[in-house]
């Protein structure tokens, strides 16, 4: 073996143990970034890219997930207050254990009533993030432009979107609000393809994924910190459910009025990252573009990627167009910024130990509160032109697109890009936006 192949190795183990010895650290000094798709909205934190010389952003095109939320159900939360109130009636628990067991019954009782709605956070995010999209872009939304809204039919993203209308509507009384949450509109808001869906843990993919979550998987310090009884555990405790809905339901709690903080405190920070590589891995075999299941996931929104450009088609040939926002799921948004290859998000491998250090980290797409927004840019109506930019969660992103003006691209050579990607595939009927075309 050649020394240049030699050290070109040496050189990818360097990069890719310094890009996992970097999520550790950044989930060190913050753990609730390990809580994956419960991982509350980060405030934004670099500076945008000034526009080219005479350009004027006119028209914005979004897609939001819903914002922090409360869980869906009890199951969650009833495995791990299960484990221990039952341990607790047979005098099995250990002073700590009674402790996380008050713990569960409080946020229990906190989550009653409220199962999968928009929590105060959730509505604060998205006035936030309204109010910073017409400080950052206030010519879109001057005078009385149409601000068109969708939201799929489920509560939280409804109440999502009357959050963010209700900030534009207070810092613009003059916009023409028009909202819409219907099954109508459902086909491209969540699609949801069957032969895809039906497809995503293959035999292949549950192989790999048990092979590796199985080393970080089982935690016994943590159940042995709870119950005093070592024989009573091995046959009553699990050692991997146990750990993995316990730290899960503290990390959740970031979106609640309930502090999940205790919960966490039982963890390591060796453990609480191991917990977002087990969600990491299986976000990616499901909803990314893993080789597992023949890399295809991403196209489940391929709908909801062509009514972004049609609807932008559309609206460039108004004077003043507004803004189409949309209101949806992580499900959708994860899938969607893979299928755009959005910051190198369509890496591909069938070797699940290289996606964490290729910085295909799920935490950075889809927290609560997640969005996307198109900015489109021009001189005026006559100019043929049209530039824009893709901010992730409010930050400049990149396209697999050639540009002199990074983070810009010309909206031309995105839709010619993007439509030969699409049909490519093969699978997208012609005739479009209608719900007919849904499989």
């Amino acid at each position: 073996m050649s020394k240049r192949i030699v050290c070109l190795m040496v050189l990818l183990g360097v990069l890719i143990t310094g890009h996992a010895q970097l999520a550790y650290n950044v989930i060190k000094e913050n753990h609730d970034i390990a809580a994956s798709n419960y991982y509350a909205y980060p405030l934004p934190s670099k500076q945008l890219t000034p526009a080219p010389a005479g350009k004027r952003p006119f028209y914005i095109s979004h897609y939001g997930r819903h914002g922090s939320r409360y869980l869906d159900n009890r199951k969650g939360y009833d495995i791990p207050y299960n484990y221990l109130h039952k341990g607790d009636s047979l005098g099995k628990l250990t002073p700590l254990g009674k402790e996380m067991l008050q713990r569960m019954a409080d946020i229990i009782k906190d989550a009653e009533g409220y199962w999968g709605t928009l929590s105060l956070l959730g509505q604060k995010q998205h006035r936030d993030i309204a109010r910073r999209m017409v400080e950052s872009f206030p010519e879109v939304f001057e005078g009385n432009v149409i601000i068109d809204a969708h939201s799929t039919i489920v509560n939280r993203c409804i109440m999502s979107m009357a959050a963010a209308t209700t900030q534009l509507a207070a810092m613009n009384p003059q916009l023409q609000i028009q909202l819409d949450a219907s099954d109508h509109d459902m086909f491209y808001m969540n699609h949801q393809d069957k032969l895809l869906r039906d497809s995503m843990m293959t035999h292949k993919a549950k192989q790999a994924y048990e092979a590796f979550i199985e080393p970080i998987k089982h935690n016994p310090r943590v159940t042995q910190l709870l119950f005093n009884d070592t024989a009573y555990i091995r046959e009553n405790v699990s050692d991997y459910w146990l750990p993995y809905y316990l730290l899960k339901t503290g990390l959740m709690q970031q979106n609640t009025n309930q502090q999940g903080g205790p919960l966490v405190a039982m963890f390591t920070d060796k453990e609480i990252h191991q917990f977002w590589q087990n969600e990491n891995a299986w976000w990616y075999i499901m909803y990314g573009p893993s080789l597992l299941n023949g890399g295809c996931q991403p196209y489940s929104q391929r709908y909801l990627l062509r009514r972004i450009i049609a609807d932008a088609d559309r609206c460039l040939k108004q004077k003043h167009p507004g803004a189409t926002l949309r209101y949806g799921h992580e499900t959708v948004l994860l899938p969607l910024v893979c299928l755009l290859d959005l910051n190198g998000y369509s890496f591909q491998t069938m070797n699940l130990n290289e996606v964490e250090p290729q910085g295909w980290w799920a935490c950075n797409v889809f927290p609560m509160g997640a969005n996307l927004q198109f900015i489109f840019y021009r001189k005026n109506l006559d100019d043929k032109d049209i530039l824009f930019k893709v901010l992730l969660n409010e930050e400049e992103a990149t396209l697999p697109l050639p540009t002199n003006n990074p983070p810009y691209y010309r909206w031309q050579d995105f839709r010619e890009f993007y439509l030969r990607k699409l049909a490519a595939y093969g699978r997208i009927d012609e005739s479009l936006l209608s719900p007919q075309t849904e499989d």
